[in-house]
């Protein structure tokens, strides 16, 4: 899987980072069992501290998408289904900024709907 970090975003590198794993597991680029690499070279492959790819993994441990073993490494992990109450609370909480922002910006509901849906179904593959 390649990333890429763009070092002219807002958007911290620890974030670029997580959102561009996740994004990879959704597309099944990542699969369960597969390894990252370790965090110094990780951060070596992309020029960055080693301090930020360590922030990265914890995070994404925490979230349940890897699991990091002292003798095997970083391992993603299998997705629980179905997502539970507190990851419906959570997305509910990262969504509405955004749709705050749409509707200030003057978007409708059935664009904002066809936005995410063309997004989910690209991450699924599934695009006609």
């Amino acid at each position: 899987m390649l990333l890429e970090i763009n070092f002219q975003s807002d958007e911290p590198i620890y974030l670029q980072l997580r959102n561009q794993i996740i994004e990879g597991i959704a597309q099944k680029k990542i699969l369960p069992g597969d390894p990252l690499p370790p965090v110094r070279q990780m951060a070596t492959e992309l020029g960055i501290n080693l301090h930020t790819v360590r922030k990265t993994y914890n995070l994404l441990k925490q979230a349940g998408f890897i699991d990091i073993q002292e003798r095997k490494g970083v391992l993603i992990k299998p997705v629980e289904n179905p997502p539970d109450i507190d990851f419906a609370s959570y997305l509910e909480g990262a969504m509405r900024p955004y749709i705050a922002e749409a509707i200030s910006r003057g978007i409708f509901i059935e664009e904002f709907q066809q936005i995410c849906e063309k997004i989910f179904k690209e991450m699924k593959g599934e695009m006609e």
